[in-house]
């Protein structure tokens, strides 16, 4: 009676907190069936059920009729839709193509100019002393990273969503593309020494008797005219570029931006670091001013370290001392400029300060006559006419250009979506790739290489009052003086320097080690995904490294729903709510009742472990005990037909009557909580079937809580609830306390009738 009014006192004050859904009271569980409703596509009957017994009151779930859709006629309009071309779509979808026709228009000249303008002429500055740093990165000479920063920057301005992002030279980006260079150099029989003689833009050697740099006939790598070391591998470069770019609108055009949500944070970060160690590595020889060869394929950090200390006794002493006093410079102006920045109105141009004075004591010091220390050369000023890319070349870069392309696009999208959601704005996933896609394409045949969002450019962006992507027009400007009239005046400039630019750059990435410990304290798996992707992104190669960052955190996503979490619950005492025994404190165990929780998806990967955990719980094997029964019953029918009314125990019949009924069985009801289960497959069907089969063989009842409609479906479909679903309304239950009760109930009618 107590639990009777506990219950009905609960019944009624969910009716009060929730009177809009008219919850009735019944009197007997019933299933009823309303007849098929012609919906003029599919008919389908509609299905109400009551959830109620005569000791609790519960309400009525009705199952929504879904209409049937007929694919391929909805595929045919939309192609016919697609297909039909309109004044009205035509203009659409150029201004779809080319969002600038959208809000240039609507620019308001007053309010954001200023920030644009200050925004766009610090990013031009510092993307000037980044563009000719980052080419040692790409193996390539500093012009082609300058045009490479113009033609993004301008592309993007006319195709990009969003109004903060920072495209063009990104060093990851460049790190790829240097180390696909320097392998095909090698195939090619190149010398990567970087002292060789510089090449002038068209592809001829300069003429020098002392130049180790051979001509290469480049017809059977698809180049028809001898070529030089330069030559080849901006054709090299420009082809990657513009496969990558390729890539990246065929992605677009068939919507797999999806491919990124598989790069989740702790690979990308993971990925990052580890690049930034093998970048570092690159520069030290830089910093030193020692001659090594530069190493290509797996293990490339190891390699270099050793060749490092092999030849430290031939260090520069000049770029030693030069090195030192840069990066004091610059880390110094970086961290000065952290802890100021809310008084700052603009990041300091350090890079562009340091460049102009180490260009100015190189020249006036002459370094380089007298040290021998390592410096730029000569930077041509203009444009080199356009020419398109070989395509005998691309089968050559195909598969490098897929991690490429993926790399670019998700780093892009990732800082576009974090702009937004900061600026309150939206943007298009799908046209963002396009903008990247383009940023590549086009800018191939102008002799430039593959381009990327960074997130150092975009944050100094943003603080320093960017509006809208004009301020990119006027980063490009700045680049383009460069390009036009200042170039050659970086002749003297030392590599060390450069290489000082880098390494401080990579400061971010760096201090992800310092993270490690609260990353650990937050999520062990996402921790250890981290160190396997950046070990294998250093140790191994940058492609493998997040090709095994993929595919690891995929794998541990499979494990965890292989070995999920499971549990038996108790009843919060005075509450129809269950919980963890061994989580929580003060549950109450239910008489004759195991309730057992299951944490993730019931499919084919993870039965046996269910199987393993509820028997383990339950402290029952339903197999093993009938396995057991069987055999005590043979012994049984043997011992009679001797006509011995003795067991083999010594027991009397009576005694072995009741020796049959194991001890440890402590329940007549399983309650299987559905509540964490998303989804099951054919196995998983399959295994509640058996388990409701095997229970039942002991006389224990399996009932189903808190399945969600997908589960419910799949148990229809596998025919769970036998062939008219007659069986459903005592097998299934909304909640697991409704189940509790029923089993309740159905002990206390089991009793009575006794």
């Amino acid at each position: 009676m107590q639990i009777e009014q506990c219950l009905t006192e609960d019944f009624h004050s969910f009716q009060r907190a929730k009177p809009e859904l008219n919850i009735p009271v019944y009197a007997a569980i019933q299933v009823k069936h309303i007849h098929e409703i012609n919906t003029g596509k599919m008919e389908r009957p509609l299905e109400a059920t009551r959830m109620e017994t005569s000791s609790y009151s519960s309400f009525v779930m009705e199952r929504k009729t879904h209409v049937k859709i007929n694919r391929k006629e909805v595929m045919l309009a939309k192609l016919r839709k697609s297909c039909s071309c309109t004044p009205k779509k035509l203009k659409n979808f150029v201004m779809d193509f080319l969002p600038v026709l959208r809000w240039l228009p609507k620019y308001q000249c007053k309010e954001y100019i200023w920030g644009d303008v200050m925004s766009g002429l610090v990013i031009g500055i510092i993307l000037v002393p980044q563009a000719i740093a980052y080419s040692l990165l790409a193996g390539l000479k500093p012009i082609y990273s300058l045009y490479t920063s113009f033609f993004a920057n301008i592309i993007y301005f006319l195709m990009g969503t969003s109004r903060h992002v920072s495209v063009g030279i990104f060093s990851l980006i460049s790190l790829m593309v240097g180390q696909v260079v320097d392998r095909e150099l090698l195939l090619a029989g190149f010398d990567l020494n970087d002292d060789a003689p510089p090449v002038l833009g068209d592809g001829s050697l300069q003429n020098d008797s002392l130049s180790n740099t051979t001509a290469f006939n480049l017809t059977l790598a698809g180049m028809n005219a001898e070529c030089g070391k330069e030559c080849y591998a901006i054709g090299i470069a420009t082809a990657l570029t513009f496969v990558a770019g390729v890539y990246q609108v065929l992605m677009g055009i068939f919507r797999l931006g999806f491919v990124s949500m598989y790069l989740s944070e702790s690979v990308l970060d993971g990925f990052a670091t580890g690049a930034s160690l093998t970048i570092l590595t690159a520069q030290v020889k830089y910093l030193i001013g020692i001659k090594i060869p530069r190493s290509q394929g797996h293990g490339m950090l190891v390699i270099t370290w050793v060749n490092i200390f092999r030849n430290i006794s031939q260090a520069n002493l000049c770029d030693v001392i030069t090195s030192a006093i840069c990066i004091v410079v610059l880390v110094t102006a970086k961290e000065l400029g952290d802890r100021y920045k809310h008084k700052l109105k603009f990041p300091l141009p350090t890079e562009l300060v340091v460049i102009v004075v180490a260009t100015l004591v190189s020249h006036y010091g002459k370094l380089n006559e007298v040290y021998a220390s390592s410096v730029s050369g000569a930077i041509p000023t203009g444009f080199i006419p356009p020419k398109v890319p070989h395509f005998n070349l691309m089968f050559r870069v195909a598969v490098d250009a897929l991690p490429l392309a993926i790399v670019s696009f998700v780093f892009t999208v990732s800082l576009s979506e974090m702009c937004a959601k900061k600026y309150a704005y939206t943007i298009r996933a799908n046209q963002e790739m396009f903008a990247v896609g383009f940023c590549n394409i086009i800018p191939s045949f102008f002799h430039s290489f593959a381009t990327s969002a960074a997130l150092a450019k975009t944050l100094v962006k943003t603080s320093t009052g960017c509006q809208t992507q004009v301020s990119g027009v006027i980063s490009a400007m700045v680049v383009l003086l460069v390009l036009l009239f200042l170039a050659p005046l970086f002749y003297s400039l030392q590599k060390c320097v450069l290489a000082c630019i880098i390494i401080v750059s990579l400061r971010g990435a760096l201090r992800k080690f310092r993270d490690v410990p609260a990353r650990y304290h937050v999520n062990k798996v996402d921790t250890l995904v981290w160190v396997v992707t950046m070990a294998a992104s250093a140790l191994i190669s940058t492609e493998i490294g997040l090709l095994v960052g993929i595919v690891f955190s995929m794998l541990c996503i499979i494990v965890q729903t292989q070995r999920p979490r499971t549990a038996l619950l108790g009843q919060i005492q005075d509450t129809s709510f269950y919980e963890d025994n061994l989580e929580y404190e003060n549950l109450s165990a239910i008489p004759k009742v195991k309730i057992f929780r299951f944490e993730a998806p019931l499919y084919y990967a993870n039965r046996n472990y269910f199987l393993k955990s509820l028997y383990r719980l339950t402290n029952l094997d339903p197999n093993l005990e009938a396995a057991r029964r069987k055999k005590y019953e043979k012994k049984e029918k043997q011992h009679l037909k001797k006509g011995d009314h003795t067991t083999a125990n010594g027991l009397g019949t009576r005694e072995n009557t009741l020796q049959l009924v194991p001890k440890q069985i402590d329940f007549q009801t399983l309650v299987v909580d559905c509540s964490s289960i998303s989804f099951l497959d054919t196995t998983g069907v399959n295994t509640l079937k058996e388990i409701l089969k095997d229970y039942k063989d002991l006389n224990i009842s399996v009932l189903l809580a808190c399945c969600n409609p997908a589960v419910i479906d799949s148990l229809k479909r596998g025919g769970y609830f036998g062939k008219d679903f007659g069986n459903m309304q005592e097998m299934m239950f909304y909640s697991i306390h409704n189940a509790v009760q029923f089993a309740k109930d159905q002990k206390l009618s089991a009793d009575c009738s006794v």
